[in-house]
C-alpha cells in the first residue's frame, strides 16, 4: 500500500490466451446469501450491493462446502498509483504531497505517535485551519477523484467470468475484500466500492459539533487480524475473533485465498498467507522500478509478482487466473476426499 500507507511507510513506516482474449460467463448470475453481511453491523450498503453481484456459478452447493474463493486487495498502491488523499483531499489545501507526508513523519517521530493516527489527526486539523468541512459526505464525494490503474473498473468482472469458465464443481463463489490503512469514507466514494464483499479501512467517528476521531485505524500488522475474519467468517468487528475455531470449521481456508499489495507494509499479510497455505501476489506501479517486489518474490513472500495493469492479458491477469486454477483443483481435490469420507 503505498498511500495512506504513505503514512505508514513514510512516516513511520492474471491461464493461458484465454485469460488473456477474455471469457464468457456461463449463464446467468446467481445472487449469493445475504447471511454474513446481514449480520456484520458494519456493512455499507456497497458491502450489501457486492454481496447480491458476486458470480457463483449457478448450482447449489450440496455436501462439501467450502468453495468460496476470496481475493483480498490492498488499495493505495496496488489498486491505486497513489495515496487517496492526494486526488482531492490535499489538492483542496493546496498543500503538497511531499510536504504533508514528511511533515507526518516528523510529527510521529518527535511525538512517539503511531503514523497512521498523526496522518488522521494532520488531515483535520489541516482542514481546519483552511476552513474546509471535513464529514462524512465530504470525504465520500472525494472517492470519485481518486484514480485506479489499467483495468482495475472491469477486473471484477473479468475475474468472476474465469472463473465461472473454469470451475468444474457446483457451489462457487468468488468474492472480493479490502483492506487498506487508507479511510472507509474515501473508498465508499470510489467506482469500485460496489464490488467488495466487505471492506476493511481506518474510519472517523463522527459526531455533530465535535472534532472528528479516528474510529478505526489499519496498520501494517493490524491488516492480519482481518485475513483471519475472512478465514473464520466473521466479519462483524463486535465479535472476537480470539477464541480457537479448528482450520476444519473455517468457512474460507487459507487455500481459497490470495492476498494482492505492493510494498513493506503487506510483508505481515502476505507472510500469513504463505505459512497458512494462502496466495500472496505483488503489484508495482508499470513505470516504476519492481525492485520491491522483485526482493519479496526472492525471499519467499510472494508466489508472484506483475505491473500493476489488471487488463485481460496482462501478466497480473494471466498469473492470478493460474492461482485460481489451483484454488479451483484444490477445492475438487478436497470435495473428493470429503465425499469418500462419507460415503457419497
Amino acid at each position: 500500500m503505498a498511500g495512506s500507507r504513505a503514512a505508514g511507510k513514510k512516516a513511520g513506516k492474471a491461464a493461458q490466451s484465454v485469460a488473456g482474449s477474455g471469457v464468457a460467463g456461463t449463464g446467468a448470475r446467481a445472487k449469493p446469501a445475504l447471511k454474513a453481511v446481514a449480520a456484520n453491523t458494519n456493512a455499507s450498503p456497497a458491502n450489501a450491493q457486492a454481496m447480491e453481484s458476486q458470480p457463483h456459478t449457478g448450482l447449489p452447493s450440496v455436501g462439501y462446502s467450502k468453495k468460496t474463493i476470496a481475493l483480498v486487495y490492498d488499495f493505495d498502491g496496488t489498486l491505486s498509483p497513489r495515496p487517496m488523499q492526494e486526488y482531492s483531499f490535499l489538492p483542496q489545501l493546496g498543500i503538497d504531497p511531499k510536504d504533508f507526508w514528511a511533515e507526518c513523519t516528523r510529527i510521529a517521530r518527535e511525538r512517539q505517535a503511531d503514523p497512521l493516527i498523526t496522518y488522521m489527526h494532520l488531515m483535520y486539523k489541516k482542514a481546519k485551519e483552511k476552513g474546509l468541512v471535513v464529514d462524512r459526505a465530504a470525504l465520500v464525494a472525494q472517492g470519485a477523484s481518486v484514480e485506479l490503474y489499467p483495468g482495475v473498473t472491469e477486473w471484477f468482472d473479468a475475474i468472476g467470468d474465469y472463473v465461472r469458465l473454469r470451475a468444474e464443481t457446483p457451489g462457487i463463489e468468488l468474492r472480493h475484500y479490502l483492506i487498506s490503512s487508507g479511510l472507509t469514507e474515501i473508498i465508499e466514494g470510489t467506482a469500485i466500492a460496489p464490488h467488495f464483499h466487505n471492506v476493511f479501512a481506518s474510519e472517523y467517528w463522527f459526531e455533530p459539533y465535535e472534532t472528528p476521531f479516528p474510529k478505526r485505524v489499519i496498520t501494517d500488522t493490524g491488516k492480519t487480524q482481518y485475513l483471519f475474519r475472512i478465514n473464520k467468517g466473521i466479519e462483524d468487528l463486535g465479535e472476537s475473533i480470539n477464541q480457537h475455531m479448528p482450520e476444519d470449521q473455517r468457512p474460507i481456508p487459507w487455500s481459497n485465498m490470495i492476498y494482492f499489495g505492493d510494498g513493506e507494509t503487506d510483508v505481515p499479510s502476505m507472510a500469513l498467507m504463505k505459512k497458512s497455505g494462502g496466495a500472496a501476489f505483488a503489484v508495482h506501479n508499470p513505470d516504476l522500478s519492481p525492485k520491491m517486489c522483485e526482493e519479496l518474490f526472492r525471499a519467499g513472500r510472494v508466489d508472484f509478482y506483475a505491473g500493476a495493469d489488471y487488463r485481460r492479458g496482462s501478466d497480473l491477469f494471466k498469473r492470478t487466473c493460474l492461482l485460481i486454477d489451483r484454488i479451483l483443483a484444490d477445492i475438487r481435490v478436497r470435495e473428493e476426499v470429503w465425499g469418500l469420507g462419507h460415503g457419497s
